[in-house]
This record gives structure tokens, C-alpha cells and sequence, in this order.
């Protein structure tokens, strides 16, 4: 029997509860639902600075089978010590939002549920003044060139963080299987039939982070469905041919041991992309999870860039004055 040592806290950080954790670390954390406009309710979230001036605004996309709670909220609270007002949704089928866990069979449709809610916070009076940039990771990161083909001019740039522009040939299954699953799909989209290693192993480095990773209680652990998988391949093959399209300012961050994505073409990106304003990292070592699973020593790392990048495009954060 396991000791109770060994048991998960209640919350990604521990046992501290939200409200004392949230208020420990500066941050106003509000949560909700909005209507997707054909039945399904969204589960949404914000993280704002308490005690700090809003510097811009942060539009946040999860990866697949992740939700915006458990540690993917970990690095919004970060960014928002940053002074960045940071605004997600749980993706449908995944997390709090509706829809059958796991199937999410149409990524367009995804993209415009961010882009409505995305929209309708940057309308408002508070907010209508402040740069807006979007961060993605995995296949976040795909959503995001996706609200960025949708809408060129509405964004002052983004943050993709292991984007999935194309799987890795290790989530790759060979051609005739995958011939006969795109004409299963269209007679059975919700089977949960696809073989795949775990993801939570092939994403996460360090080993309490992969333990915790793993006990997230609305992680989608179950095989890819077909559907999602469907979608997946299509708008990964549509943005691998558009990334010359691409024509926003962008850091793109990738490890160079991830086997989910594929880090060469992050660098297909950087190099073909329109944008005159674009900078890339290529971590030698770390793997897909990198603010989520990468050792402390790394992720200080890529905050720096981060910070770095956002400091060039935003300024930087101004002391607070004392009074």
C-alpha cells in the first residue's frame, strides 16, 4: 500500500487552497462558462494582475488532451507576475467544457470558439487600449497560426511553445493504416481505437513533473479518437503548407529531443515565414512539455526568453511605485 507520502495534493502547487494561493502570488483568478453557439458550454478562465499594471493582454491555447487547470494554470499565473492579463478556455472535449472527452473533430471550429471569446475580452473598455498576443502550445500553437490566418491584423504577435505545425514521425503510423482509418473515420469519427505510446512519457522530462502530469484528474488518457486525429493530420498538413503565410511577430520555442512535434519544422517556420519580426529557440535536450515538464533550471531558461522577447515588443515591466 502506497504511503500517503506518495499521494498527489489536491492542487498543482500543493495543498494550499486557490483563493490563499492566487492571492499569495498577486492574482485574481475569475472562471465561467460561454456559450459556443451550437450547444456546447465552454469552460473559461482569466488570471489578472492584483497588484501591478496591465502591461498587454495574453489569449492562452492548451494542447491536446490538456485543460487550462492543473499546471497548464501554473504558467498563466507566471506570465500574470509578468503584468500580462492572462485569458483561456477549456477546448471542447477537453477539460470542463463540453462535448465528448477527447473528440474534438474540426480545429477550424475550435479556432473560432477562441477566436469569439478572444474577441469579445479585447472589446472591452478596460482592455481596448493594450497589445494583444496569443501562446500556444502543441497543438495550441497550431490554433493559433490558425486565429492568425483567420485574422492577420488582430494580433501583436505570438508565443509558440512546441507548436504542432507537423507530428513527429514517432506519432506517425505507417501509410496503409492510415489509408484505412481516414475511410473508417467518416462512419465511426468517436472510436477511441488508435494505438499510441503514452504522452505523458514522451512529453515530460523531469520525473515528479511527469508524476504530477499524470494525476491531473481531467487529463484525456484514453486513445486518440478518430476524429481528432483526422482533424489533427488536416490542419497540421494545411499549415506545413502555409507557413509562408505567416506574417505577425512570433518567438517559437522548441526542444530538440520532442517526439511529439517536430522541431525542424518550428525551423521550416522561422526560415519561410513572411514576418520580418521572428525569433526562434531551439532547446538542445529538453523535450515537448517545456514550462510543464522540463526541469526548474530549464524552465527558468525559457521564462528568461520569454520574458526577453516580450520585453522587446512591449517594454519593459516599470517598478511599481511606492507610496
Amino acid at each position: 500500500m502506497a504511503s500517503s507520502d506518495h499521494q498527489i495534493p489536491p492542487f498543482p502547487w500543493g495543498y494550499t487552497p486557490e483563493e490563499e494561493h492566487y492571492a499569495h502570488n498577486g492574482v485574481k483568478n475569475e472562471r465561467g462558462f460561454i456559450d459556443s453557439g451550437r450547444g456546447i458550454k465552454l469552460f473559461t478562465q482569466s488570471w489578472i494582475p492584483l497588484h501591478k499594471p496591465i502591461r498587454a493582454l495574453l489569449f492562452m491555447v492548451h494542447g491536446y488532451g490538456n485543460n487550462t487547470s492543473w499546471t497548464f494554470q501554473n504558467t498563466a499565473i507566471l506570465f500574470t507576475q509578468m503584468g500580462l492579463a492572462s485569458f483561456a478556455l477549456d477546448l471542447e472535449g477537453h477539460g470542463q467544457s463540453g462535448g465528448l472527452i477527447g473528440f474534438t473533430p474540426d480545429l477550424d471550429v475550435v479556432a473560432e470558439d477562441c477566436f469569439s471569446y478572444f474577441s469579445s475580452i479585447k472589446q472591452k473598455t478596460e482592455y481596448s487600449h493594450l497589445p494583444c498576443f496569443l501562446y500556444g502550445e502543441s497543438m495550441g500553437g497550431a490554433i493559433c497560426l490558425l486565429l492568425h490566418f483567420k485574422a492577420p491584423q488582430t494580433w501583436d504577435g505570438a508565443i509558440l511553445v512546441s507548436p504542432m505545425c507537423k507530428l513527429s514521425d514517432n506519432m506517425l503510423l505507417p501509410w496503409p493504416i492510415v489509408s484505412i482509418l481516414r475511410f473508417m473515420v467518416v462512419w465511426f469519427p468517436k472510436w477511441a481505437i488508435l494505438p499510441t505510446k503514452d504522452l505523458v512519457d514522451m512529453s515530460i522530462k523531469d520525473p515528479k513533473k511527469r508524476e504530477l502530469g499524470r494525476h491531473n484528474p481531467m487529463r484525456y488518457s484514453g486513445k486518440p479518437r478518430l476524429g481528432t486525429v483526422n482533424a489533427i493530420l488536416k490542419t497540421t498538413s494545411y499549415i506545413e503548407k502555409h507557413l509562408q503565410d505567416v506574417d505577425f511577430p512570433f518567438l517559437v520555442l522548441h526542444g530538440d529531443a520532442d517526439v511529439v512535434t517536430d522541431p525542424s519544422v518550428s525551423q521550416a517556420l522561422y526560415e519561410n515565414a513572411k514576418s520580418s519580426d521572428k525569433s526562434i529557440r531551439i532547446y538542445k535536450g529538453m523535450m515537448h512539455s517545456l514550462l510543464q515538464g522540463e526541469p526548474d533550471e530549464n524552465v527558468s531558461i525559457i521564462l528568461a526568453d520569454i520574458a526577453s522577447w516580450l520585453d522587446d515588443h512591449i517594454g519593459p515591466e516599470l517598478p511599481i511605485s511606492q507610496s
